[in-house]
C-alpha cells in the first residue's frame, strides 16, 4: 500500500508554527519580489483569493479583511521540510520526496494496526514534532493515494486527515466523486479535450478503451488508468538529479535598454553554473527569456525565449554567460519595458563523461577556476566572486517587504523566551 503525506497550505503553515496568534486568521504567501499570492490559509481561501493573485491588484482586499500577508521564506520553508522528511522516514525507509510538501510512503503489512490506525499514528506525530498538519491518503496505487488525500483534505472531520480506499467498492465512489481536472497528471489541455467527451470524472476516465487512452495520451495516460483501476503501475521513484536548472527574477523596475538585462542575464547564467557544479553535471542546452509587464496593459507588450544548442557541454560560469548573452542580443528589441528575464539551462551530461570534440570543447582552465570561486563564494558569502559582466557593486535581492525571521536557520532570528 501507499500513503501520500501532503502538508496542508504548506508555506502558510510554516507561518503560523512560530505565530499560533494567526491560528484561525486569512493567511497568504506572496512570491519572489511579493509579486503573487502563492499559498493561502483555508481561511484566506474562503475570501475568494486565487492563486497567482497580484499582489498590489488585491492589497484592499487584505486590508479589508484582515489578511496576514507574508514574503515567501523559502529558507525557512525548505528547513520546516526537511525536517517533516525526516520524521517521515522514520516510519518507512521506501519513501519518495515528491515535492517540498508532499512523499510517497511505501507501507509494509501491517499486523498490529489497521491502515487507518498506522496514518492517524503518522498524521499525529508530524503536527506534534513540526507544527504543521498533514493529510494522508491511502491506496494500494500511488494515484489512488492521490484520490484519497483528495477525500482527506476536503472532509478532514470526518476521515480525520486520514482516508484509505482499501476495497472496490470506496474505489470506484472515490472515483465518481473526483472530477477529471483534479486526477494527477490530467492537465487543462487534456481537461478540455475530456469535458468534450463527456468524460466529468476519474470514473468516467477509467471506462475509456485502452486504445482510445493509448493513441490519444500515449502509455502515460494507460499508465494512469491501470493506476485508477487499482493496478499497481508507478513505483516510488529514486532521487534523481534535476533535469532543468532555471535562475528567474521579476526586476524591482522596468528595464527598456540592454544593458541592465545582460547584467541580470549574466548573473543567472552564473548561479545556474553554479547548481549544475552542485550535482557534478554539464548541460548541452540553454534558453534565455524576457518580458514585459502583463498586468500593465497601458504599456507595448512583448515577450520572446531563445534556445541555444551548445556547441559543447559545460557548467562554466564563464562560458554560460558568454551563450547567454548571446541569446540575449537575438530576443531584444528596443521600445519595450522589461520586467522579467531567467536563464534555463538542459540536456544534462555528467561532468566526469563529457566527450570532448575536435575542434570545440570547454575550456579545461575553467574547471579549477570555477572551483575556487565556489570555495571562496562558500566561505566569505555569496556572490562575493564576480564576473566582470556582472554589476560588482550591485547585490540583488528580492522585495521582501513583508518577510518573517528565519527561526530555524538564523541564529540571530530564534525565538527567545523570557521567564
Amino acid at each position: 500500500m501507499f500513503a501520500l503525506v501532503d502538508c496542508n497550505n504548506f508555506y502558510a503553515s510554516c507561518e503560523r508554527v512560530f505565530r499560533p496568534d494567526l491560528v484561525g486568521k486569512p493567511v497568504v504567501v506572496l512570491s519572489n519580489n511579493d509579486g503573487c499570492v502563492i499559498a493561502r490559509s483555508n481561511e484566506a481561501k474562503e475570501l475568494n483569493i486565487p492563486m497567482g493573485a497580484p499582489a498590489f491588484k488585491y492589497e484592499p482586499l487584505f486590508q479589508k479583511n484582515k489578511v496576514h500577508v507574508f514574503s515567501a521564506n523559502f529558507a525557512l520553508y525548505g528547513d520546516m521540510s526537511h525536517r517533516m522528511m525526516t520524521i517521515l522516514s522514520d516510519f518507512c525507509a521506501d519513501m519518495e520526496i515528491y515535492s517540498i510538501d508532499e512523499a510517497f510512503l511505501k507501507l509494509s503489512p501491517l499486523q498490529d494496526v489497521s491502515l487507518h490506525e498506522k496514518g492517524c499514528q503518522i498524521r499525529d506525530k508530524a503536527t506534534q514534532w513540526t507544527g504543521i498538519p498533514v493529510s494522508i491518503g491511502i491506496a494500494p496505487t500511488k494515484a489512488l493515494a492521490k484520490v484519497a488525500n483528495h477525500i482527506a483534505k476536503k472532509y478532514p472531520e470526518e476521515t480525520k486527515g486520514v482516508y484509505v480506499i482499501d476495497q472496490d467498492e470506496k474505489r470506484i465512489k472515490a472515483l465518481k466523486w473526483l472530477s477529471i481536472d483534479k486526477v494527477w497528471g490530467i492537465g487543462r489541455q487534456h481537461t478540455k479535450r475530456l469535458n468534450a467527451m463527456n468524460i466529468k470524472t476519474a470514473y468516467d476516465f477509467t471506462q475509456l478503451s485502452d486504445t482510445w487512452i493509448k493513441k490519444h495520451l500515449s502509455i502515460v495516460g494507460q499508465r494512469l488508468k491501470n493506476e485508477l483501476m487499482g493496478i499497481p503501475t508507478l513505483d516510488l521513484e529514486k532521487l534523481n538529479i534535476k533535469k532543468t536548472i532555471a535562475t528567474t527574477r521579476s526586476f524591482d523596475e522596468n528595464y527598456t535598454s540592454i544593458e541592465p538585462l545582460k547584467e541580470r542575464v549574466s548573473t543567472f547564467a552564473v548561479s545556474c553554473a553554479e547548481k549544475l557544479r552542485k550535482q557534478h553535471s554539464c548541460c548541452n542546452s540553454l534558453m534565455v527569456f524576457i518580458h514585459t509587464n502583463g498586468h500593465r496593459p497601458d504599456l507595448p507588450q512583448y515577450s520572446r525565449n531563445m534556445l541555444i544548442k551548445l556547441p559543447y557541454p559545460t557548467n562554466s560560469g564563464i562560458e554560460l554567460t558568454q551563450f547567454a548573452i548571446q541569446a540575449l542580443s537575438l530576443i531584444f528589441k528596443t521600445g519595450y519595458h522589461y520586467k522579467k528575464a531567467g536563464v534555463i539551462v538542459m540536456d544534462f551530461t555528467p561532468e566526469d563523461n563529457v566527450q570532448q570534440t575536435l575542434f570545440q570543447h570547454r575550456n579545461e582552465r575553467h574547471i579549477p577556476l570555477m572551483q575556487t570561486i565556489d570555495i571562496l563564494n562558500q566561505l566569505y558569502g555569496q556572490q562575493k566572486i564576480r564576473l566582470a559582466s556582472q554589476d560588482t557593486k550591485r547585490v540583488w535581492k528580492m522585495k521582501q517587504e513583508k518577510l518573517s525571521p528565519r527561526y530555524t536557520t538564523k541564529l540571530s532570528d530564534i525565538i527567545t523566551i523570557h521567564i
